[in-house]
């Protein structure tokens, strides 16, 4: 038996004490934005690092400014030349288990449950994230017990702060960027396709968002005595929040799509085998038009391509009944996603500047001094990191492994890019009913089982270079 078939064979034996030791993490209570579980976060930190160490890791927990970060280093030492060097990133906090009275069971205490979909493991954290970090530790577990150590250098950052905005990763990284550089990272926090189609995720949607005031008389006004000639700032911001898009759906700033390309053709015929359903996708919502650009599908427009969107408009009396006014004020609050080399302050620069031009004398506009946002990332489809990836999964999922994109953000990975220079692989084992954030999360045995599975091949293949 070889050393790859050897150590998946300790993986399937011992699955009931991997189970086990999922469990004991599940029941920390490791809820990061409420200070009353800061001892909870702390435990569970203090609960990892005795988990590395006892398989062989150097571990420890490292303070931050806000919750602690666990640090572990196994494998051969970067410099041996050792195949890559890889940093896997996980998080340990969850969300808050609330609603309480919609759970099934104590969302602290796991349960296995069957389901006419197979077992489920549900509790807080069984997806999001503890299930998917421990997919990667009980693989390094599994080839450190058959082999004695590990093909590849690897690091192991979990983070505490995840749910609750990742204050302290910026500092951290800036004190300990030369331990943690490595050739490239492996998030385990997305998902697959399907429950039997593995997907590796090479591309993330940038972020950027602003907000407008448009003010127009120095005081809201009687709309009988005003409703005319006052200039209403309604009627503008509303006027150039039309003319963001044209009639095919494009955004109509002028330079938005520098730096936006198509998709690959190898990608695009690849989602045209998935078998979406786009009317299936939109009636969900009670919707039946794809309102995005004319031409792309909407996996194109979710996964490829950018958007200009309002996610809310104030202005005027907007309680119970009527009032007759004129406002003095109206706002608007707008988010971008981008893609490609779009470049997040230039779409900034060049929307304020589209804005003003359509402002009348009559008044004026001021934005949120807060407007910004973060760059699209993608992975070069040449990446051999990638193609030993895909080729691991193949083998253990039998079927192709999707390059999809993702309509939201990870910010990790964009600080990964940005502060350590390192792309970054995008591998987990979601699905889309997991529930992540809602009572009775779950995540399928077969999802915890096959990924450990997954990332022993993953290993083995980003080993043989």
């Amino acid at each position: 038996m070889s050393d790859i078939e050897a150590v998946l064979a300790k993986v399937d034996a011992d699955l009931d004490a991997s189970l086990e030791r999922l469990f004991k993490l599940l029941r920390i209570k490791s809820v990061s934005t409420d200070p009353a579980f800061a001892d909870e976060c702390v435990a569970c930190a203090d609960h990892l690092v005795d988990d590395l160490k006892s398989i062989g890791f150097d571990a420890s927990r490292r303070k931050t400014i806000g919750h602690p970060i666990v640090v572990a280093h196994g494998g051969p030492k970067p410099e041996s030349g050792t195949g890559p060097h890889v940093l896997f990133y996980g998080h340990y906090d969850v969300q808050p288990p609330d609603p309480l009275e919609k759970w099934t069971s104590g969302p602290f205490e796991p349960v296995i449950k069957d389901t006419p979909k197979g077992k489920q493991i549900v509790a807080r954290g069984a997806c999001d994230d503890k299930g998917q970090l421990m997919t990667f530790v009980e693989a390094a577990r599994a080839y450190i017990a058959v082999t004695g150590g590990l093909p590849i250098p690897i690091t192991i950052m979990l983070e505490g702060e995840e749910e609750c905005g990742s204050k302290s990763i910026g500092p951290f990284f800036a004190e300990n960027k030369d331990e943690l550089k490595a050739d490239v990272a492996l998030v385990c926090d997305t998902g697959m396709w399907d429950p039997e189609t593995p997907a590796i995720s090479t591309g993330l949607r940038g972020l950027v968002h602003d907000e407008v005031f448009v003010t127009g008389p120095s005081r809201d006004l009687h709309s009988g005595m005003y409703g005319g000639p006052a200039m209403n700032p309604i009627r503008v911001l509303s006027k150039v929040l039309a003319a963001l898009h044209d009639v095919d759906g494009r955004v109509t700033i002028p330079d938005f799509y520098e730096g936006v390309s198509d998709v690959p053709a190898e990608v695009k015929a690849q989602w045209e085998t998935l078998g979406f359903d786009e009317a299936e996708f939109l009636g969900e919502v009670g919707l039946s038009v794809p309102a995005g650009e004319k031409g792309r599908s909407v996996l194109e427009q979710i996964w490829a391509r950018p958007t200009a969107e309002v996610n809310g408009i104030i202005g005027g009396y907007t309680g119970i009944g009527s009032k007759t006014v004129i406002p003095s004020v109206a706002s608007a609050k707008l988010t971008f996603r981008l893609v490609g080399e779009q470049n997040p302050a230039k779409i900034v620069k060049n929307f304020r500047t589209f804005v003003r031009e359509r402002i009348p004398a009559d008044c004026k506009v001021e934005f949120s001094p807060d407007g910004g946002g973060a760059a699209a990332l993608t992975l070069p489809l040449d990446s051999p990191h990638l193609a030993a990836a895909r080729r691991a999964l193949r083998t253990e999922w039998n079927k192709d492994t999707m390059m999809i994109g993702m309509g939201g953000s990870i910010p990790i990975v964009g600080d990964f890019k940005k502060a350590l220079g390192m792309d970054t692989l995008l591998v987990g084992f979601a699905l889309d009913d997991d529930g992540m954030h809602s009572p009775n999360e779950k995540y399928n045995l077969t999802s915890f089982h096959k990924g450990i599975r997954s990332w022993v091949r993953i290993i083995d293949e980003l080993a043989k270079g």
